[in-house]
């Protein structure tokens, strides 16, 4: 055999007999001893192939992050400097800046940023971005003005609407409200244009804070910037309001305008006409939320139940907690509640509906 051919062999046995990255990844997932797991990882993270599975690496952080295992989050990312090659590439610097980010390890992040330069790593706006949502998910929101200011003057980076829609977020979460109202104006000036996303994100802060007027002159500008409201901006509009006619009218507006109702816009207009009382709407949104095979939260649903009794609708409780155990995408345990307690709730309200128990 020549040597070429031997060369060929070799090659091709070593490629047989290397591992998949299922394998990899199934192996990483069942590990529960976590320094185990650190190890195994710096040991498969030596294969080109695993070091492009972004989404190994983020669940590998989450489970130490969630552990609290912070010192290990910093082992297995200082262990991918070691790989010149993908670490002079400027996606792969963006990954271990974002993971140290959503680690809350925000020094770790702005230390990657630093060090690119030294390893002819490109720094554009999406690196920059990158760094200022570390900056939220850290929680180190005093940094994020600093940081954006420095874009251009120090790094030579011209801000691009996703750079204003965190900055916009991470000022809004500080409850600095005309600043974040103000970088929208700001962001116009530069020549870049809001999106849905930078008013989804300014509604849902003030209207969640109750700064309702505030909010409608967002929507209306919204509206004037040739944006259709979206799912999110309904669900912020109607976490706002108080009132079940409000509630009603633009619920009754999103379904018109064709937006389907997600998990949390369910759970505002069924945890408001519950607690108004409305409970012959309550009982049509339940219908709605299984036919349209919607998740909810089941302590909502099991509250819903809970009123219907109280309100003696029997049946209809009893159609929800049976829509709740039959539906073929999510099984909920709803349950009526005992005789005793059905007893008892509704002898508060009218001891005379204790005839239909019999």
């Amino acid at each position: 055999m020549s040597a070429v051919s031997r060369l060929l062999h070799r090659s091709f046995s070593t490629t047989a007999q290397s591992p998949s990255i299922k394998s990899l990844s199934e192996d990483l997932y069942k590990e529960r001893n976590l320094k185990k797991l650190v190890e195994k990882f710096k040991l498969h993270s030596s294969s080109d192939r695993f070091r492009t599975k972004n989404g190994i690496y983020e669940s590998t952080v989450r489970r130490l992050a969630s552990a609290k295992r912070f010192k290990w989050i910093e082992e297995i990312l200082e262990h991918q400097k070691q790989f010149r090659y993908d670490i002079s590439k400027e996606n792969f610097s963006i990954r271990l800046v974002k993971l140290y980010g959503q680690s809350g390890m925000f020094e770790n992040a702005k230390k990657v940023f630093d060090e690119m330069p030294e390893r002819n790593c490109e720094r554009s706006v999406k690196s920059v971005n990158a760094l200022l949502s570390a900056c939220v998910n850290s929680g180190k929101l005093e940094e994020i003005e600093g940081i954006f200011r420095e874009m251009e003057m120090k790094w030579k980076v011209k801000p691009d609407v996703v750079s204003y829609n965190i900055v916009i977020k991470g000022l809004c979460e500080m409850g600095e409200w005309d600043k974040g109202l103000s970088m929208v104006d700001e962001m116009e000036r530069s020549g870049v244009k809001p999106d849905l996303i930078t008013f989804n994100t300014v509604l849902d802060k003030l209207y969640s804070n109750k700064r309702f007027d505030d909010g409608e002159k967002m929507w209306r500008r919204m509206v004037e910037c040739g944006f259709l409201p979206n799912v999110r901006s309904y669900n912020a509009r109607l976490a706002g309001l108080g009132d079940l006619k409000g509630v009603k009218k633009w619920y009754e507006e999103l379904v018109r305008n064709e937006c389907v109702p997600d998990r949390a816009l369910f759970g505002v207009v069924l945890s408001c006409a519950s607690d108004k009382g409305d409970y012959d709407w309550v009982f049509e949104l339940c219908k709605e939320v299984f036919e349209r095979k919607r998740l909810v939260d089941a302590r909502l649903l099991q509250n819903v139940v809970d009123g219907l009794m109280k309100d003696a609708r029997m049946e209809e409780a009893k159609m929800v907690v049976q829509m709740g155990r039959s539906n073929d995408y999510c099984h909920y345990k709803l349950e009526l509640p005992s005789q005793v307690v059905l007893i008892t709730l509704i002898t508060l309200f009218d001891p005379c509906i204790l005839s239909l128990l019999d």
